[in-house]
């Protein structure tokens, strides 16, 4: 059976714990779809096709990783995927709370789809894009939590090359 998993996020900016997440999924489904949400809730320091690029390069090397971005309801953009599986990543108990609220929404909005939690491994799950925001707007060295081309192009972002 050809399942579909669909990771949804805003990956602003892709780091280290996510790409764990998406590496270990690809050894779980024949294909993942890294569906970046537009967020216009918020205001990303990264545009959506900044964030698609950057979720792009560090899964190249993953054949049956796709990037796309996406707008509207996670429900309605997992049925134009053929997705039947919602990756969420469980870092923390205050996740959890949120995460299952979500998925008994989507489940809602549509009932085929199934949510599959995975945690991170250990070196990953402090790590939160909030957080390598905060250390990379102030000079902090992040080199160890986000892929080399998105270390770059957070110092971009801040003026530190």
């Amino acid at each position: 059976m050809d399942i579909t998993a669909i990771y949804p996020g805003t990956f602003d900016p892709i780091t280290s714990g996510h790409l764990d997440l998406i590496v270990r999924a690809s050894k779980l489904y024949p294909r993942v779809v890294v569906a970046i949400a537009a967020n216009t809730g918020k205001s990303p320091l990264f545009t959506l096709e900044e964030r698609v690029k950057l979720a792009a390069e560090v899964t190249k090397a993953y054949g049956h990783v796709e990037v796309i971005g996406f707008e509207g309801l996670l429900a309605e953009c997992a049925k134009e995927q053929g997705a039947q599986v919602i990756l969420r990543g469980l870092r923390t108990v205050a996740d959890f709370e949120y995460e299952c609220q979500m998925a008994s929404l989507n489940r809602y909005l549509a009932s085929d789809l199934e949510t599959l939690f995975l945690m991170p491994t250990e070196q990953h799950t402090f790590i939160s894009s909030s957080m390598i925001r905060e250390i990379a707007r102030y000079k902090g060295d992040v080199s160890r939590f986000v892929p080399e081309n998105v270390e770059k192009q957070l110092r971009a972002k801040f003026n530190q090359e």
